[in-house]
């Protein structure tokens, strides 16, 4: 983790010099505060509708799990757009914009996904439920490995 921190702090260092090189001190720290006053708008803006569109679709009973993750995605990219930087404003951004978004929520979901299946099996070994209904399941001694599996809903 502290290598991902030090690469990341040696891009933002790179990209500001970059920037700088071209328009300037004063051109840089404007496209900074810019950046970050347009990124706070746009963050507002975007989880105020991911925040009704969550309202709407727990009170229809539905499963807010797009609307949750959404809801997610949109305070970490207004947290990266407040980090001063261009890289960090520019990963903001990717989280903030809905075309974009949707890739990081499907990515997001499919990964959290594997992590719950994973934490099933180590929790109660391997379970195959069809029809809301345990078929089989097979008691495990503590030293047994892990297998993967899937939980097959009807």
């Amino acid at each position: 983790m502290a290598v991902v921190f030090l690469l990341y702090v040696i891009a933002e260092v790179a990209a500001v010099w970059a920037v700088g090189s071209v328009v300037g001190v004063l051109g840089t720290i404007g496209l900074l505060i810019a950046g970050a006053f347009v990124g706070s708008w746009l963050a507002r803006r975007e989880g105020g509708k991911a925040m009704r569109a969550f309202m709407a679709t727990a009170q229809s009973g539905r499963n807010p799990e797009k609307e949750l993750t959404d809801g997610m995605l949109v305070a970490l990219g207004g947290v990266l757009i407040m980090l001063p930087g261009f890289v960090s404003d520019v990963l903001g951004l990717l989280f903030l914009l809905p075309p974009t978004r949707s890739v990081a929520r499907r990515f997001w979901l499919r990964r959290a996904e594997k992590r719950a299946i994973r934490y099933a099996n180590q929790r109660r070994g391997p379970v195959m439920v069809v029809d809301s209904e345990v078929v089989a399941e097979e008691p495990r001694p503590k030293n047994h490995p892990v297998i993967e599996g899937r939980i097959v809903e009807g």
